[in-house]
């Protein structure tokens, strides 16, 4: 991580638009791991990315896991079917309850056959001075308007690095606020599917994917499709879901207290960020709390 270069992606193709993502995803899960202690901070040597200090961890597997982690979600995202990608804090065992979820959502992105995710975008059409020239008072049916004009335009890149640096200090920010985690929490990377038709979650495919606890899937009112996330990194299978259909929330989605962090758009990359703080999370402070007092 402290070698990536912090020059500002081209984003003319879907295919530089995922890599941007699972960079910045990458980048996430390393910090989120170090504010929230979920393993000692000591592991973490300082780095830089999108000229922000950083934190990366150096313990060879971790790296390891979390980069075939940002791997599989990049696959999926490359076939236009994530919604939402979040990094899930669970309890220790053995309750294993998820605490917190840091969710990233991708359902602004564009949908484009996966054909075509090294299409350039579309380039603002040719015309000549006299296209866009009209008599006054008469209106013009071919003159683009402002609106127009801006989903042809190459999307701008200039600031985007400027945008993660921004989020990277408000998700810092906030995790310094949020209360302490107990000892031995783990964590997972999970998925959500886009409610479309035609999205088959990828399970049973040989790759790492897994269904979700009943907690964090959303009841579905029609046959088909799946739940899954990646394993955790304690192997267990308690992770987020693949949602299809419409569906209802189960209990552990959408948190007690939810805390916004950024929303991000440059061209094609369109990105909110948020923080969910769950109902487990609470309970447990609350009975800690009765049982110091008691």
């Amino acid at each position: 991580m402290a070698s990536y270069n912090s020059e500002a992606p081209v984003l003319d193709t879907y295919q530089a638009v995922v890599s941007a993502y699972s960079d910045f995803l990458t980048v996430a899960i390393h910090t989120i791991l170090y504010e929230r202690s979920i393993y000692p901070q000591t592991s973490f040597i300082k780095a830089r990315k999108y000229n922000y200090p950083v934190r990366q961890s150096r313990h060879p597997k971790l790296c390891k896991w979390i980069m075939d982690a940002v791997a599989s979600v990049e696959a999926e995202m490359l076939k236009c079917t994530v919604a939402q990608t979040s990094v899930i804090i669970h309890a220790p065992p053995p309750s294993s309850k998820p605490l917190e979820r840091y969710v990233f959502s991708t359902a602004s992105f564009p949908r484009i056959q996966s054909s075509e995710t090294l299409t350039t975008f579309a380039s603002p059409p040719a015309s000549d001075s006299a296209s866009t020239q009209k008599p006054p008072d008469m209106p013009s049916a071919i003159t683009p308007r402002p609106a127009d004009l801006k989903k042809f335009n190459p999307p701008p890149t200039s600031d985007l690095p400027e945008q993660f640096r921004a989020t990277l200090a408000r998700l810092s920010t906030s995790l310094t606020r949020l209360n302490p985690l107990p000892e031995d929490c783990s964590f997972t990377l999970a998925i959500e599917l886009r409610d479309e038709e035609g999205v088959d979650a990828p399970i049973g495919r040989g790759d790492r994917w897994v269904a979700a606890e009943p907690g964090l899937q959303k009841e579905r009112r029609r046959e088909g499709g799946g739940y899954g996330g990646f394993e955790s990194s304690s192997g267990d299978t308690e992770v987020e879901e693949f949602r299809i259909g419409d569906s209802k929330k189960g209990k552990d989605l959408g948190g007690v207290r939810t805390t916004p962090v950024r929303a991000l758009e440059a061209g094609a990359f369109r990105m909110e960020v948020w923080i969910e703080e769950g109902r487990a999370k609470f309970q447990a402070q609350a009975e800690e709390d009765e049982y110091e007092s008691g």
